[in-house]
């Protein structure tokens, strides 16, 4: 009876560890998916831009936002991520990557040696990308300058730091679907609505997270705690824009300037210097979508010490 229940439970075991093997498989994008395609520079740089490549992989603490050698710490409750090298670099960078392994790993989140990036990569916006605008991309970060330098490991306790068991997390929160807006909505509405949810990635920074580290769908642009540490990312629907027009929006994006003066901090700071560098058209379109969203209420403010009043 006793060698009985050991095959059992044996077996179980051999079966449960086959279908998490299973469910986390890096998925890839074959060469042969990618068709013949002259890519379009221009469209290169808007991707660049609005996708804000450079917001984490620009060498931290210099001007020059093509500079890609990465190096900076993106903080978070599950350990610290260091954005890699992604210039031309062909020892430290992508300089060897083909055109199949970038759109691989912008799209499915995945490394060229088949491994799992970690979703600080924000990959499960990028999934709803074009193909082409990320091969556009990817052959304008092939045209910058080549960055020599290794980025140090993540520092990522165990068990977050088993990339395997990313699989289960991609398995939960994405999808795999391309981008789908309302088709009643003007090509100009759809042009935000895509740039917001694909390549802007808006939602990953101004959406409250679960345990897991999964966008609270219920609360997608709600705002809530800040991913990267202390303080309080805005809630960007019109509950908590509502005193901002669709030009305010628009301005912004452009200048950091808010309706009553204040200007961006923290890392908004290096979002605007990529959005003020889209054509106002996008701009516009962004705006125009952020101010159609429906309001929703965020996760409640935690209440400071000093803001609590005495009751006696």
């Amino acid at each position: 009876m006793l060698r009985r229940i050991l095959f059992l439970a044996g077996l179980a075991s051999l079966t449960a560890f086959g279908v998490f093997w299973w469910l986390t498989i890096p998925a890839t994008v074959a060469a042969s998916a990618l068709p013949a395609y002259q890519p379009n520079l221009a469209n290169g740089l808007t991707t660049f831009n609005a996708g804000g490549c450079s917001s984490c992989h620009a060498v931290p603490k210099q001007d020059d936002r093509t500079r890609l050698g990465g190096g900076l710490a993106i903080p978070s409750p599950f350990g610290t991520f260091y954005a890699p090298n992604i210039s031309p670099d062909p020892n430290d960078g992508i300089g060897r990557w083909s055109e199949a392994d970038f759109v691989t790993a912008v799209m499915k989140g995945t490394s060229p040696s088949g491994t799992h990036y970690f979703p600080a990569f924000p990959y499960t916006s990028y999934q709803h990308a074009r193909v082409n605008d990320v091969r556009d991309l990817f052959a304008y970060l092939k045209t910058l300058p080549p960055v020599a330098g290794k980025v140090r490991d993540h520092d990522v306790p165990f068990p977050f730091g088993i990339r395997r068991n990313v699989g289960v997390w991609k398995f939960l929160f994405m999808d795999g679907k391309p981008f789908v807006a309302d088709a009643s909505r003007s090509a100009h509405w759809y042009r935000g609505a895509y740039l917001v949810n694909s390549l802007g990635h808006c939602a990953e920074c101004h959406s409250p997270r679960n345990f897991l580290g999964g966008i609270v769908s219920s609360q997608r642009f709600a705002g809530g705690p800040n991913p990267e540490g202390e303080g309080w990312v805005p809630n960007i629907t019109p509950r908590g824009l509502s005193d901002w027009s669709v030009k305010d929006v628009a301005y912004f994006l452009e200048s950091g300037q808010t309706p009553d003066g204040d200007s961006a901090g923290g890392s908004m700071v290096r979002v605007i210097r990529n959005t003020s560098q889209l054509p106002p058209t996008d701009r516009d379109a962004i705006a125009e979508y952020i101010k159609s969203l429906p309001p929703v209420e965020g996760p409640p403010k935690p209440v400071r010490k000093a803001d609590k009043t005495d009751p006696s």
